[in-house]
């Protein structure tokens, strides 16, 4: 019997995968114990009599049983230890410290995706209602006495934009015959010195353009407060308000289109998941409502004081325009004077407009 056991042990096979490993049996206690088995039924390779049997021993190869003193190759548990992984953390089998950061990155990521879903949800259904009212099919609110000073601002706005090119252009034209009656002054004055004949014939008129030129910087002066009062009305106040008008419009096309669709879904069928659809469209209907009243109130407002704002500005711009043009070309010195200090117009020194000798460097 010992005989069988022996050589059933000698002659049994230990699979390999393709790996190396031995072969997978259900469990590891039972591989254990076949790797036991096996190695304490091995040959001993101490042996001599043993290892030479195997060559000149006993007829068909079989060693006795009483001959082996030991296993030769001894089981190293290690080795399985090694084979079912690393052992857990300290801090237990589920610990992990990157767990918290993952779990904010997922939830920052989540709510990256549904920002993006409901962007594009929203995009989708403004862009239908945007050709539906394009093409005649869909139904838009309007507020008409809010429509009509929308576009008498927008038309406003143009005007008073051309207003402040032409302006400009007259600041650029009449800053050229400044400079260029300085420079005829000074002409004037440097031949006065060195023609001792026409001495106070080019005095006069030297005296004459140097006084021209004092007046023009002064007019320089109040065109340049008017086109900066100009400017700053156009391109601040009223693009602000145009600004809240653009906002307001956008909301008025949303309102609109969470408005039809809920409209859409109150024709369809009422089964559970309409009921549910429905709930959600008039809760979408609602927000997008309140959005368009509030922003169409703060619309209002800003017109309103835009209109108070545009009067009172351009009531004191325009005196201030006409009183120094007219002082001007009638030659009246001291009304121009009155006219910069009635409209605190500060005149900047002469060369302040020049770059400095260290900004030239």
């Amino acid at each position: 019997m010992a005989e069988g056991i022996m050589s059933k042990a000698a002659t049994m096979e230990i699979p390999i995968n393709s790996n190396g490993d031995t072969g997978t049996q259900p469990e590891d206690d039972s591989l254990e114990q076949d790797l036991q088995q096996v190695m304490v039924s091995g040959p001993n390779l101490n042996e001599t009599s043993i290892v030479s049997g195997g060559y000149g021993g006993p007829a068909g190869g079989i060693i006795p049983t009483s001959s082996i003193k030991g296993p030769a190759i001894r089981f190293n548990p290690e080795y399985l230890d090694r084979r079912r992984g690393p052992a857990p953390a300290p801090g237990g089998p589920n610990h992990n410290p990157c767990s918290a950061t993952e779990e904010v990155s997922r939830g920052v990521a989540v709510e990256k995706l549904d920002s993006v879903k409901k962007w594009g949800i929203n995009t989708y259904k403004c862009t239908k209602q945007m050709f539906s009212e394009r093409f005649g099919r869909g139904s838009r609110t309007v507020d008409l006495e809010l429509e009509a000073q929308i576009d008498v601002l927008r038309d406003t706005k143009s005007k008073y934009e051309n207003i402040l090119r032409l302006a400009t252009a007259l600041t650029s034209h009449f800053q050229s015959m400044v400079q260029t009656q300085q420079a005829l002054g000074d002409t004037f004055t440097d031949l006065s010195q060195k023609s001792p004949e026409l001495q106070d014939e080019f005095g006069y008129n030297a005296e004459t353009q140097k006084l021209l030129c004092k007046n023009g910087e002064s007019l320089l002066g109040a065109i340049n407060f008017f086109v900066s009062s100009v400017d700053t009305l156009v391109n601040k106040t009223m693009e602000d308000t145009l600004m809240t008008i653009k906002h307001y419009e956008n909301a008025r096309l949303e309102f609109d289109a969470y408005r039809s669709d809920l409209e859409e879904l109150s024709l369809g069928p009422r089964d559970s998941g309409a009921v549910v659809r429905m709930e959600m469209a008039q809760h979408d209907y609602q927000v997008h409502r309140d959005k368009y009243e509030r922003l169409r109130s703060d619309v209002t407002i800003k017109l309103k004081f835009l209109e108070e704002n545009k009067v009172k500005v351009m009531h004191k711009q325009l005196l201030l325009f006409h009183n120094a043009i007219s002082a001007y070309f009638a030659g009246n010195q001291q009304q121009l004077e009155q006219t910069l200090v009635q409209f605190n117009v500060k005149l900047k020194p002469p060369g302040s407009d020049k770059p400095s000798w260290l900004e030239e460097q």
